[in-house]
């Protein structure tokens, strides 16, 4: 599984659209930033660190046919999407609330 993490109203206009084609950050770098499970926490808290509103949305890595894993933050290799995503190929999607610290909850199954 890959993840991503995005405010809830562009994954509402995704849904609503069928397809999510970036936040700004992505549009603007030329693909969609994904994160492994050991590395979604670390993203919430660099860069959307006591946002509310937001969901994460976990999507199976194999159905990416245009998935890149490529260097970033300390050499590790982070999955780059270079094409849209059909929201139908979301295996699920929910709410990442902040915690009474400010920090982001993550689902205890999260794989």
């Amino acid at each position: 599984m890959v993840y991503k993490i995005l405010p809830a109203r562009l994954w509402e206009q995704a849904c609503r659209a069928g397809v999510f084609v970036g936040s700004a950050v992505d549009i603007a770098d030329g693909f969609i930033h994904f994160s492994t499970a050991a590395q979604v926490r670390e993203t919430a808290a660099k860069h959307f660190a006591g946002q509310p509103d937001l969901m994460l949305v976990a999507i199976p890595a194999a159905a990416l046919e245009q998935l890149a894993w490529e260097p970033s933050r300390g050499g590790a290799l982070f999955p780059h999407l270079y094409a849209p995503l059909p929201t139908a190929q979301a295996s699920w999607a929910r709410l990442l609330p902040l915690g009474q610290d400010g920090r982001h909850l993550f689902p205890e199954d999260l794989v």
